[in-house]
């Protein structure tokens, strides 16, 4: 998922009205669904790797302006935004290569770790006392990921295929990202999504790279989607969610993205044939009550 639709949490102010809360679930229905589209693209063969590049590069050139208009505040805090680009682009690069080569709605439910590792990298990073209230959600979040994890073969809990590892690495990326959004308290949205944006398509290029992934030889309506995605799809995510988080409490937020999973799971039952079992909806529920209990306690810490 993108960090840059999430950063904007950081700035919530409380207020209440209809088309914030609409905006919110406009932009989680498109997070939900977006897999689709990214599906699509590798059909007429552009892969993951590219569309990821050509989607967030678009996206990024639209807002090269932040660079050079908050040159200063950027070079005051090279390092910080630099490790926050780089999270934030494993995080949404990983994210794109899971939603195409697993199952939808077990990704999206894994990369809903982030709180468990929240929770770990605040007591790591930043300090952060472990108190019983971060205890239950480390606990239940743990509970879910070895209920979702469990390998029959194996008889341990272990991820299963790549896609599971790169969902819960994307759920772990985000979490990391976030530590630095806190710690740059200073820095404005735009310049930090701006940041975000250029972290996928460095990460993208070294990954294609690394695995020598050549140009895609298809057409130029194909290039065109992935642009299109890039400029209807995530900026268009990135102003909504901006609108709406910036018009109420951050705990609101955060439950109404939730909203994504509904939306990635009726998606996915619609256009793909794709089975989740029962025990995936059990270590998925703990982990999404893992990620409501998280929104709460904060809530309480903020009231």
């Amino acid at each position: 998922m993108d960090q840059s639709i999430r950063d904007a949490m950081n700035t919530a102010k409380p207020e209440h009205h209809l088309l914030p809360v609409l905006s919110l679930l406009f932009t989680a229905t498109l997070w939900g669904v977006v897999w689709y589209p990214l599906r699509l693209l590798e059909a007429a063969g552009l892969g993951g790797l590219w569309s990821s590049l050509l989607s967030y590069g678009a996206a990024l050139t639209v807002f090269l302006w932040v660079f050079v208009r908050d040159r200063q505040l950027a070079a005051a805090h090279i390092r910080p935004l630099l490790l926050l680009g780089l999270a934030a682009g494993w995080c949404n690069v990983a994210f794109v290569m899971a939603v195409l080569d697993g199952n939808v709605v077990r990704v999206l439910l894994l990369f809903y770790l982030s709180p468990f590792w929240a929770v770990c990298l605040g007591w790591l990073l930043l300090g952060e006392r472990l108190d019983r209230q971060a205890m239950l959600v480390f606990v239940i979040a743990v509970i879910g990921a070895l209920v979702m994890l469990w390998n029959d073969q194996l008889g341990v809990p272990w991820p299963q295929a790549s896609a599971d590892w790169l969902a819960v690495s994307s759920g772990f990326a985000f979490a990391l990202s976030n530590v630095y959004v806190r710690r740059l308290q200073d820095v404005n949205v735009w310049l930090k999504s701006a940041c975000s944006w250029a972290g996928v398509v460095l990460v993208a290029l070294l990954w294609i790279a690394f695995r020598h992934s050549p140009v895609p030889q298809v057409g130029g309506a194909v290039y065109l989607g992935a642009v299109g995605l890039g400029l209807g799809g995530f900026l268009l995510m990135t102003v909504a969610v901006q609108y709406g988080v910036s018009r109420m409490p951050v705990h609101r937020s955060a439950v109404i993205l939730l909203f994504e999973l509904v939306v990635g799971a009726v998606s996915s039952l619609l256009l793909t044939d794709e089975i989740v079992l029962a025990r995936e909806w059990l270590g998925g529920g703990l982990i999404i009550m893992a990620a409501w209990l998280a929104a709460r306690i904060h809530a309480r810490e903020t009231a």
